[in-house]
C-alpha cells in the first residue's frame, strides 16, 4: 500500500530530522552539552558512597573524544536516515522487492541511532558510569525516550512491504 509506504518514509524522515537537530544542538552550543558528558564521565554527581567511582574517567582529552565520537554517531544516523528516506521515497511505487531493498540504509541508520541511545547512553552512561545517580546530570529518561521512538520506527520500516495496488 502506498501510504504504508509513505508513512514509513516520512518516520524515517522525522529521525533524520531530529537527529540533525541533535548535531546541530550539539555543535553549536558545544560548551553546554560537553558540560553533561564531562560530568557523566567524571562521575562527580554520583553518590557519595558508591562503590563504582573507580570507573571515571576525569582526562578532559578523553571527555572531547567521547563527545566527538558521540556527535558524529548522531550525524551519521542521520545521514543513513537521510539517504534511506531518499530511497524509499523514490522506490515508493515500485515493486515491493525493490522497495524493501531501498529499506537498507533507512534500516541501517535507525540501528545505529538505536544502538547510540541503547548501549552509548542507556549502557554505557547510565550503568557503567552511573549517571542514574546524578540528580542533574541523569539523561537515562531522556535516552530511553529516544531510543523507544527510534526503535518503533525500526521495527514499522522493517516490516516486509507488500505490493502497491
Amino acid at each position: 500500500m502506498l501510504t504504508i509506504r509513505l508513512s514509513k518514509a516520512a518516520m524515517v524522515s522525522a529521525i533524520a530530522f531530529f537527529e540533525t537537530l541533535v548535531v546541530l544542538g550539539n555543535i553549536t552550543d558545544y560548551w553546554t552539552n560537553f558540560a553533561f558528558v564531562q560530568h557523566v564521565l567524571s562521575m562527580d554527581t554520583v553518590f557519595p558512597e558508591t562503590t563504582i567511582r573507580y570507573r571515571a574517567i576525569t582526562n578532559p582529552v578523553l571527555h572531547h573524544a567521547a563527545y566527538l565520537l558521540i556527535i558524529a554517531v548522531e550525524a551519521a544516523t542521520a545521514v543513513l536516515c537521510g539517504i534511506g528516506t531518499y530511497r524509499m521515497m523514490r522506490a515508493s511505487r515500485a515493486p515491493a522487492a525493490v522497495f524493501n531493498s531501498a529499506k537498507a540504509m533507512a534500516i541501517a541508520g535507525l540501528t545505529l541511532g538505536f544502538l547510540l541511545w541503547q548501549v552509548g547512553f542507556m549502557s554505557i552512561g547510565g550503568e557503567w558510569f552511573g549517571m542514574w545517580m546524578s540528580e542533574k546530570w541523569n539523561g537515562v529518561p531522556s535516552a530511553f525516550r529516544f531510543l523507544m521512538i527510534v526503535l518503533g520506527v525500526l521495527i514499522y520500516v522493517a516490516m516486509p512491504d507488500s505490493e502497491v495496488a
